[in-house]
């Protein structure tokens, strides 16, 4: 007689129960364990350039598959439609116009001026460490100049990478004749490495996450890429860097260069995620890709019109993709308003620290968006001195001023910005105007010494060419502690 495959009812709900017993304890020690994060960041890279927004003339399977495997943002925005100020807002979780280097669009030059994140602010990394993490940058810092303005001095343990807006790809020089030396830093150390950038920031990542999981303690560790910022230079394109200085390589680049460089810096984050992978923390770690404002000259940034430098929405919406396994449901989108400041919030509340009373974020944690809660409204506000340009989003309504131009715009329903409500309607238009002026207020006012491409010195701009946006349709001063 053969022996029976069936189980009793009554052994049947004893192995469920020690089922539900056993993942219930499972979740509960992943959710007592820190988890680690690695923070991506792009470099003026376009809403859709990767393929999972719409780019199609290369793919991005890497960056696609943290949409796949977690979360992608609908409507996520940068603090800037430039790198230094919103650089300013990540760090601090703050609007960057509360200090006096959030009003540099960008950092000028190193020594044109004595400027750069105060030591003293709290950053994501320095509320991190005394939560227990250790903490990296690996790549671009733009924040401020040695010997007083640091990553290591703001909370970073280690640095690896550039302290200026964008060197040569091989050289690692920026390419002014006057401070035409090599960018290229391990810690407070200049070190003189071949290869091409992108590459050896990859690799100093995963270098990053091999000694922090061997170490067995929660880490955090931004990488903040140069790509896709010019020079525009392929990983095969060393000749191209020889042929003029970075700055003056205004007339380089094609649409097949910048497919080049966005393709290697995928495959840069193939190889983060898989370094999480060996190293077994991938589970317990949370990624998020993003850029730090719109994109540049070959850049996708369909459906909106504008670029970089332009408060339009082509110069504020960023692909933003989280994954957190466990967490956050695979394959998921979410339409909440999301800003680049939120993150100082989003991964102290997640790492189960506390923020500093005296300096409250601006931001909001992305925690129960990650859950899968609907979308809250919010007013989320912009500032910018070149061409005078302000904006402010509440809801699917946009206030929009360019010099002495001004807009009412639905951008969920006219993403590019070409219908103009402002008299059709009027009182909403008045109601956003006086919002902005009352924010405004509490900000740092305009700094008529601070650098702004197309206004400021133009030895180190951060867009080349300066041009003025395109109306769309047809401080230095005190610091300010808390919102005030």
């Amino acid at each position: 007689m053969k022996p029976s495959n069936r189980i009793s009812r009554r052994e049947a709900i004893a192995a469920t129960g020690a089922g539900l017993v056993a993942a219930h304890s499972a979740w509960a020690q992943q959710s007592a364990t820190k988890p680690n994060i690695i923070y991506i960041m792009a470099d003026d890279m376009g809403y859709a350039d990767v393929s999972c927004y719409g780019r199609r003339e290369y793919q991005t399977p890497n960056i696609d598959s943290l949409a796949r495997d977690g979360m992608k943002f609908l409507q996520a925005y940068a603090n800037s439609a430039v790198c230094t100020a919103t650089r300013v807002a990540l760090m601090t979780g703050r609007y960057q116009y509360r200090l006096p280097v959030g009003l540099e669009e960008p950092l000028a030059t190193a020594g044109s001026r004595d400027i750069g994140l105060p030591p003293e602010h709290p950053t994501i990394p320095s509320l991190l460490k005394k939560s227990g993490y250790s903490t990296s940058l690996v790549g671009k810092w733009h924040l401020g100049w040695l010997p007083k303005y640091s990553p290591q001095l703001s909370g970073f343990d280690h640095f690896w990478g550039i302290r200026s807006g964008g060197v040569d790809y091989f050289t690692h020089k920026s390419g002014i004749a006057s401070t035409d030396s090599l960018d290229l830093w391990d810690g407070d150390t200049r070190v003189d490495q071949a290869g091409y950038l992108t590459e050896l920031l990859g690799d100093r990542v995963v270098k990053e996450i091999q000694t922090y999981s061997a170490a067995k303690k929660p880490f955090y560790i931004s990488a903040c890429f140069t790509a896709p910022h010019w020079p525009w230079e392929g990983p095969g394109d060393e000749a191209e860097s020889r042929r003029l200085p970075v700055i003056a390589a205004y007339d380089s680049g094609t649409m097949k260069t910048y497919a080049e460089m966005v393709v290697s810096l995928d495959k840069q984050v193939g190889k983060i995620l898989a370094a999480l992978q060996k190293a077994g923390v991938a589970n317990n770690t949370i990624v998020i890709f993003t850029s730090d404002n719109g994109g540049e000259r070959f850049s996708n940034t369909w459906p909106f019109s504008g670029r970089k430098q332009e408060l339009l929405e082509g110069g504020l919406r960023i692909p933003l993709l989280a994954r957190w396994p466990g967490k956050i449901a695979k394959g998921s989108t979410t339409q909440q308003v999301a800003m680049t400041m939120d993150w100082l919030p989003t991964f102290v509340e997640a790492a189960g620290a506390k923020q500093d009373p005296a300096y409250p974020s601006d931001g909001m944690s992305l925690l129960k968006t990650f859950a899968g809660a609907a979308p809250v409204n919010r007013r989320v506000y912009w500032r910018y001195k070149f061409n005078q340009q302000r904006a402010m989003r509440d809801g699917d309504m946009k206030y929009l001023k360019v010099r002495d131009n001004t807009f009412l715009f639905n951008v969920v329903n006219d993403p590019m910005e070409r219908a103009n409500w402002k008299n059709r309607e009027p009182e909403q238009f008045k109601r956003m105007e006086q919002a902005w002026e009352e924010w405004e207020t509490t900000m740092l006012p305009l700094d008529p010494a601070s650098n702004s491409s197309g206004n400021g010195p133009v030895q180190n701009p951060d867009r080349p060419g300066n041009t003025p946006p395109t109306p769309a349709g047809g401080a230095q001063g005190k610091q300010l502690k808390g919102k005030q």
